[in-house]
């Protein structure tokens, strides 16, 4: 039977990142590469969304990645799943950036001023620097297909035995996997684009796989619920009390013990409560579940287009920038899937859809 409750998590997910990249555009953390701080408040206590949702939401879809890599791997050889990954994640993140993401590129860097900086750089060097520049939020889905290529070597090496320890799980043993994952997250770790961090993320994908994908460990996350809930809701006030203000994402807060605590405790939270309470499929779930990763890979385009050409410029009141913002992100979005998904040839290089299809 399909776990509606993963289809729900996944587009949920989806739309609270977009949400939290509007705050970011605005922000006024500091962090370079957006328009930054456009209202005259003194501080924006609202942009402790951002502290809210960041730690978790990117581990939460790597965790239902992996459990879906198993899911997957019960229905297709090895060779079908690598191919099937690679025309869904590495396709996009390739070939698509040459058929249109470089617009997302050209966007990203004209918010970092570099071609006012270095107005005499020749055509095929800002080109280059744009299709580079538009892998924006698709660092995801390479990262997906490294951990699925890598997956595979592991079920290699481990030949099912780690699989026969998956379901034996209680909420002692969840508490200390927090260990590991803390572990996980100090290591390979990329300096400067800090969004690739393969040690967390794929420790957590394999969690996904090995460990949350047996409905013995979703059953003790569902019975144990309200205790991760109460941890996560502690540990989350914690965090954003400790850090607000400060530059979230980089090191050395995004590697510390409060920082991964959070995130790791929520994510069992959101899965014990998304299996309990949200395992439901209607009409509107499945058309948000339908359309999360076209929404997931062209949402940021509207947003930084109505930063660079509005927010930045001033051209409107700060609640006017906001809203359209919003509106952009996910109007856009779906007028683009709309579109690019219908076009044969070329859905298959931006979205990854099969040719036949």
């Amino acid at each position: 039977m399909r776990k509606h409750y993963l289809d729900n998590i996944r587009w949920a997910v989806v739309v609270i990142v977009v949400f939290y990249h509007v705050l970011y555009m605005y922000n006024a953390e500091g962090i370079p590469g957006v328009v930054g701080r456009i209202t005259d408040l003194e501080v924006q206590y609202y942009d402790v969304f951002q502290y809210i949702v960041y730690p978790w939401f990117m581990m939460l879809l790597f965790m239902v990645s992996g459990i879906s890599a198993r899911f997957d791997l019960e229905k297709h050889t090895e060779r079908e799943f690598i191919r099937r990954r690679t025309r869904k994640f590495l396709v996009p993140s390739t070939i698509g950036l040459f058929a249109f993401q470089f617009l997302q590129g050209y966007v990203n860097v004209s918010l970092g001023g570099l071609f006012e900086r270095e107005p005499d750089l020749p055509f095929l060097v800002k080109a280059l620097i744009s299709v580079m520049s538009g892998i924006g939020v698709l660092w995801y889905i390479q990262l997906l297909w490294v951990f699925s290529l890598l997956l595979v070597l592991v079920r290699r090496a481990e030949k099912g035995r780690l699989l026969k320890c998956g379901g034996r799980t209680n909420p002692a043993v969840f508490i200390a996997l927090a260990l590991p994952v803390y572990g996980a997250a100090q290591i390979l770790n990329t300096p400067i684009i800090v969004v690739y961090r393969f040690g967390l993320y794929f420790f957590v994908f394999l969690l996904g796989y090995f460990v949350l994908s047996f409905e013995e460990a979703i059953a003790v996350l569902k019975r144990w619920f309200a205790l991760f809930a109460g941890i996560a809701v502690l540990l989350g006030i914690a965090f954003c009390v400790r850090y607000f203000g400060e530059l979230y994402a980089d090191a050395p807060i995004n590697r510390s013990a409060l920082f991964v605590s959070y995130g790791y405790f929520t994510c069992l939270a959101i899965l014990g409560g998304a299996a309990k309470y949200g395992d439901i499929s209607n009409r509107f779930t499945q058309w948000m579940h339908k359309r999360s990763f076209g929404l997931y890979v062209f949402h940021y385009l509207g947003i930084s287009a109505v930063g660079l050409l509005i927010g930045r410029q001033g051209l409107l009141p700060a609640p006017a920038v906001y809203a359209l913002s919003l509106l952009a992100g996910f109007a856009g979005a779906y007028l683009l899937n709309g579109i690019i998904s219908r076009i044969p040839g070329y859905r298959w290089a931006v979205l990854g859809i099969r040719i036949e299809q």
